[in-house]
């Protein structure tokens, strides 16, 4: 098993930053995640467990598809996505902080094919990277896309 967590404080209220991570995650997901070519929502209507999805992405060159659905979600604290044929389980945790927000992302391959075992130690570090880029650039975002909204 390959697992990371990175956590970073946006200085944006919790239902701000839910708001921008979740109920506008079809919009926004593929803004922090450059490496998603193509988001396709294959359920209709508002994120809510069962909802599903595929992804197209393109990491260091290498192109995948990948089918996902939320398997949980607590409004205003938490959703988690999970592969349906892959084994990956992404989790977003929010947690109010004296009108801030504190973001906490984790990735989790449940398993590595055979012939990836070699390039574990590598993996494993992509991975950490990868978690640490995410809620890098999901602070940046907020932080720019809802200043700006105040101040207009």
């Amino acid at each position: 098993m390959v697992k990371s967590q990175s956590s970073t404080l946006i200085r944006c209220p919790l239902p701000d930053v839910y708001g921008f991570v979740v109920t506008d995650f079809v919009r926004n997901y593929p803004r922090w995640s450059p490496e998603v070519q193509k988001l396709t929502p294959l359920s209709s209507g508002p994120l809510a467990v069962g909802w599903t999805a595929r992804q197209v992405r393109i990491d260091q060159g290498r192109r995948s598809e990948a089918d996902f659905r939320i398997i949980a979600l607590e409004p205003q604290r938490h959703v988690c996505f999970k592969g349906i044929k892959d084994p990956f389980v992404i989790n977003y945790f929010f947690e109010p902080q004296e009108g801030q927000t504190r973001l906490t992302f984790s990735f989790e391959l449940a398993k590595l094919n055979f012939a990836m075992r070699p390039f574990e130690k590598l993996i494993r570090l992509a991975v950490k990277d990868g978690t640490e880029r995410v809620v890098r650039d999901l602070r940046l975002l907020v932080e720019r896309e809802l200043g700006q909204k105040k101040t207009d």
